[in-house]
C-alpha cells in the first residue's frame, strides 16, 4: 500500500482552521479561512484545490467547505498535538499562554508522534507521582521566574513533603475515603485518576479511552442531566457516561 505523503505545515494550518471555524460557526467558506489565517483569497483557493485533490476536503467554488473523514481525522490529530504542547508549556514549564500558543503553533507540524506520547507520559508522571506533584512544579516555576540557584534547604523540605504525600497515597489505596469521584469535579477543572472501581468490561473500555490510574482528566462540559461528561484525556476529547464516572476516584488539582 502506498503511504500518504505528509502534509506541509501550511496545509495542516488550513485543515486546523477549517475545523476550528466549523466548530465555532457550523460552516465555513473560503473568505472565512482567509480572514482566520490572515492570507489572500487566491492562496486559500489554491490550498483548497490541493486539499480536495488529496481527499482532505470537499470543495467547490462558492459552496460551503467541509472536511472529509480523512481530513477530519488529520485535523483532530493536529489540534491534539497543539493542545498537548500548549498544556505542557504552560502547566509544566510555566510559560506564558501567548508564548505557549506561538510555540505550539510552530512545533505541532514537526514534532514526532513518539515525542508527543512521551510528553503526555512525563506530564502524568510528574503530576501524579507523590515525589513530584504540584508542589514540585511550583518550585520549578519559582526557580525560572527568579533565576535562583537550587536551595538545599528547600530540597530537604521537598523530600520530607514527598514522604508525607507517599504515606497519604498509601492510605488512599488501602480504602481511605479521601478521594472523590469524577462526578464531583466542576467544569474547567482538572483531576488525577487514583482508582477505577468497576467490573472488568467497563474498566477495559476506560483504559482503551486513555483513562487509567495516573491519567489527568480535564472536565470540559457536563450535560444538563449530568450524562454524559465531556472530558479531555491525553489530548483526546471524550465522553464518559455517568455510571462510569461515579466509579472513577480522583484527586482534584
Amino acid at each position: 500500500m502506498v503511504k500518504t505523503a505528509k502534509l506541509s505545515s501550511s496545509m495542516e494550518d488550513y485543515l486546523e482552521a477549517i475545523f476550528n471555524i466549523v466548530s465555532e460557526k457550523g460552516g465555513v467558506r473560503a473568505k472565512d479561512i482567509a480572514k482566520y489565517l490572515g492570507v489572500k483569497a487566491g492562496s486559500v483557493t489554491t490550498a483548497l484545490k490541493a486539499l480536495a485533490k488529496s481527499n482532505y476536503v470537499n470543495y467547490q467554488p462558492y459552496e460551503v467547505i467541509t472536511l472529509t473523514s480523512k481530513g477530519l481525522t488529520e485535523a483532530k490529530e493536529i489540534i491534539r498535538k497543539h493542545e498537548i504542547l500548549e498544556d505542557f508549556f504552560v502547566e509544566i514549564l510555566g510559560a506564558k499562554p501567548k508564548v505557549a500558543e506561538e510555540g505550539a503553533c510552530k512545533m505541532e507540524h514537526v514534532i514526532p508522534d513518539e515525542i508527543v506520547e512521551r510528553l503526555i507520559s512525563f506530564t502524568e508522571f510528574v503530576q501524579a507521582c507523590p515525589r513530584c506533584g504540584s508542589g514540585w512544579i511550583k518550585q520549578f516555576h519559582k526557580k525560572c521566574k527568579n533565576n535562583a540557584p537550587i536551595d538545599s534547604d528547600i530540597c530537604q523540605s521537598c523530600v520530607e513533603d514527598s514522604i508525607i504525600n507517599l504515606k497519604k497515597e498509601k492510605n488512599n489505596m488501602l480504602g481511605s475515603n479521601t478521594n472523590i469521584s469524577l462526578l464531583d469535579i466542576p467544569n474547567g477543572s482538572k483531576c488525577i485518576v487514583k482508582k477505577i472501581k468497576k467490573k472488568a468490561s467497563a474498566t477495559k473500555r476506560l483504559i482503551e479511552m486513555g483513562v487509567s490510574r495516573g491519567s489527568i482528566i480535564e472536565v470540559e462540559r457536563v450535560a444538563p442531566l449530568g450524562d454524559p461528561i465531556e472530558v479531555k484525556v491525553k489530548g483526546y476529547h471524550l465522553s464518559i457516561r455517568k455510571d462510569e464516572a461515579q466509579h472513577i476516584e480522583v484527586e482534584q488539582q
